[in-house]
């Protein structure tokens, strides 16, 4: 038994595209509200977590929904088909309201951005799953995490070539870039994978492996032994943790940067370049690492560098090179994490079960995203009054502490979670795992 490099790779292009798109959407859309539209950071954390909002409900929906699905093309493909086109579309019209400066009309686009992105999600999550046995899925997630990481990194690129300096900019090009990318993305994988086909083989492979769960698709939604429930809930509360601390960093990054350490324009995607280069780094180690060592291990081991890397930026007043280090430090560490924590969940799921359990995944990462991003705002927004300061910026100083307060809170959760690491391949297959087909 032997992981398909080149066919995981291609699987990954649907995660490729859906994180070229949050890249953008994290970077741009609160320079846009702030900018342009002068939102508080407060109202603009809300906004900021509509798609999480919307998320809570839509994901486990159309990953159900997605299980239950028979069509040539597959169960999940519909989907990735029908919501990668209709985001890409959409998507063009947030910087068109911007240069508009219509707020009704960019919310209104931003909605329907946002619901198309839910669409295919979960389900573009659920293929590589769908079509890997369960002990070679954290291998296979770390090249499904490095594929989707070069779309953050082709965005970051381009945010940083079509970005101009000063207030304002034209924001329509970076847009059009995206769009035709997340185009692109779909089309590779369209042309490349055969759902149905993959699928059956992932059946019989798992069968050959005496593993099982899969090959029971007529059986779904059987009831979790209690360990095995309690696991999961563990691993699923630390997933909350870490995203609450993460996601308030990547959502308020650009403003920090901006406010706190004066950087202008796009410059502020250099260092995120450097963090999501370490990840890309790092995505391969750590499917290994949780091979020889287990995820659980591996994971623990991500959120110390995590909050390390969060709890040493906040003694940085000013943009240093150090900087970089400790982003990198950032990248190993969330690589790690990433990795490991969305096989966990699946691990316990039954093979009709996946699009559910990714559900879950992501309706606990989302409820985090939800509230983050206006807790945080608040936290940024009023904490010059803590502070006892007149700046109404100097409350950004908190943004880090922040973040490594709750990724710190993860590693408690995560210390007592006992299910969710894969069963050993057999001694002749570690040889093969990242073989390619004969």
């Amino acid at each position: 038994m032997k992981l398909d490099n080149r066919r995981t790779i291609l699987v990954g292009f649907a995660f490729m595209a859906i994180c070229a798109f949050w890249q953008i959407y994290d970077s741009i859309v609160p320079l846009i509200l702030k900018n342009t539209f002068d939102v508080n950071d407060t109202l603009s954390g809300f906004i900021m977590a509509l798609d999480n909002i919307l998320a809570l409900f839509l994901l486990p929906f159309f990953g159900s929904l997605s299980d239950r699905t028979k069509t040539r093309i597959g169960r999940r493909m519909p989907y990735i088909l029908c919501g990668t086109v209709a985001s890409s579309l959409f998507t063009i019209l947030l910087p068109i309201a911007s240069n508009l400066k219509n707020l009704a009309f960019f919310l209104a686009a931003l909605a329907f951005v946002l619901l198309s992105m839910a669409i295919f999600r979960s389900p573009a999550v659920a293929l590589m799953p769908d079509v890997t046995v369960k002990p070679l899925r954290s291998r296979a997630n770390a090249i499904i995490n490095l594929t989707g990481t070069v779309g953050g990194i082709v965005m970051l690129g381009a945010i940083a070539v079509l970005v101009p300096k000063g207030e304002n900019p034209d924001y329509l090009p970076l847009f059009l870039v995206l769009s035709g990318f997340m185009l692109v993305c779909l089309a590779i994988l369209l042309f490349t994978i055969r759902e149905p086909k993959l699928h059956q083989k992932m059946l019989a492979d798992s069968a050959a492996l005496d593993s099982g769960e899969e090959a029971q698709d007529a059986a779904p939604g059987a009831p979790l032994p209690r360990e095995v429930r309690r696991s999961l809930i563990l691993v699923l509360a630390s997933i909350f943790l870490w995203f609450m601390g993460y996601n308030a960093v990547t959502t308020a990054f650009s403003k920090y940067a901006n406010i706190y350490w004066g950087l202008e324009g796009g410059a502020f995607a250099y260092t995120l370049l450097i963090a999501q280069g370490a990840a890309i780094a790092a995505y391969i180690p750590a499917g290994i690492l949780a091979t020889k060592f287990g995820r659980r291990k591996t994971i623990l081991g991500g959120i110390v560098l995590l909050t390390v890397a969060f709890a040493a930026c906040v003694f940085f007043k000013t943009f240093g090179g150090l900087i970089f280090f400790f982003f990198i430090l950032a990248g190993f560490g969330w690589a790690a994490i990433n990795v490991n924590s969305y096989p966990m969940v699946v691990e316990m799921s039954r093979g009709a079960d996946i699009g559910k359990y990714t559900g879950y995944y992501y309706t606990t990462s989302m409820a985090a995203q939800v509230l983050t991003p206006v807790l945080s705002g608040a936290v940024l927004e009023y904490g010059y009054l803590l502070l006892g300061s007149a700046d109404p910026n100097a409350g950004y100083v908190f943004l880090f502490p922040y973040g490594a307060l709750f990724v710190a809170l993860s590693f408690v959760t995560m210390l007592f979670v006992r299910h969710g690491d894969a069963k050993p391949l057999p001694a002749k297959d570690k040889l093969e795992v990242f073989a390619g087909d004969d």
